[in-house]
């Protein structure tokens, strides 16, 4: 079984079904936006999945694919797994459990301009690594905030047949561009609906749901030198070495573009 299911339905260019600011804020690490969309996500899925919910041993809950640095996605997947947890939980079932496809990325280019084939093309150089044995026969919930080529779920079922993985497979989505004579551009259109300059971004790392995703990071190390030192000199020290540790871990020292900015903030 392969089953998508998305809470809404981008129809119109210029009509957005979800608070766009909102949404912005989000995938730049805003989880207060995580929390709320995660419930609201849940609550339109369990209407519609209920039966199969409640029919299944063993739910597996995944985000999309990443290595170090969570996506955006991964504290959408994280809260809805807690109401996906408390809905089993008043149903007398096993809680779900998570697991991760691994990806090593290897490009810097924010595909949220670029059509199908340019994503798929650009992700296809990427390296993924998934359990097989702990997801096989189970249902696996995937987990993403937007669908809008389908590159994602396109390169999630090429990996779960490159590993013969079986079992149930449902993609679960926050939004879905489901008007195909809209550009895919549109989805930096709202990635960036609240993020227009560097005191943006300073804003958000500095409130108090903040938490770093993959976008925002690679977004910071690609700032300009007097962008960087604005950014440094605004946020706190545990921020910056924060920001230090989860660039390392992904490895992004290793690629050109960002190895500058990681210099200035790297702890001796």
């Amino acid at each position: 079984m392969n089953k998508s299911y998305s809470l809404h339905k981008i129809l119109e260019k210029d009509n957005c079904p979800f608070r766009e600011e909102e949404y912005s804020k989000f995938k730049f690490g805003d989880k207060f936006y995580a929390e709320k969309f995660a419930k609201e996500l849940f609550e339109g899925f369990v209407n519609e999945f209920r039966d199969l919910i409640l029919s299944e041993q063993e739910i597996v809950i995944l985000p999309s694919p990443y290595l170090s640095i969570p996506t955006a996605s991964n504290f959408l997947c994280y809260y809805f797994k807690k109401e996906l947890n408390s809905f089993l939980f008043k149903n007398n079932k096993k809680a779900s459990i998570e697991s991760k496809i691994y990806r090593n990325q290897t490009y810097v280019t924010d595909y949220g301009n670029l059509d199908f084939n340019e994503r798929v093309k650009l992700i296809s150089n990427d390296t993924y690594y998934i359990d097989r044995n702990f997801i096989e026969g189970k249902l696996c919930i995937f987990v993403d905030d937007i669908k809008i080529t389908g590159s994602h779920e396109h390169t999630v079922n090429k990996i779960l047949d490159q590993y013969n993985v079986n079992g149930d497979f449902v993609f679960v989505y926050f939004a879905e561009l489901a008007n195909k004579g809209i550009h895919p551009k549109i989805e930096n259109h709202y990635n960036y609906f609240s993020v227009k300059n560097v005191e943006d971004i300073v804003a958000i790392i500095n409130s108090e749901h903040f938490q770093y995703n993959t976008r925002i990071v690679k977004f910071i190390l690609s700032l300009n030198e007097d962008q960087f030192n604005y950014l440094v000199d605004n946020i706190s020290t545990k921020n910056s070495n924060d920001l230090f540790h989860l660039a390392i871990s992904n490895n992004y020292h290793q690629i050109l573009e960002y190895k500058t900015n990681i210099n200035v903030i790297k702890i001796d």
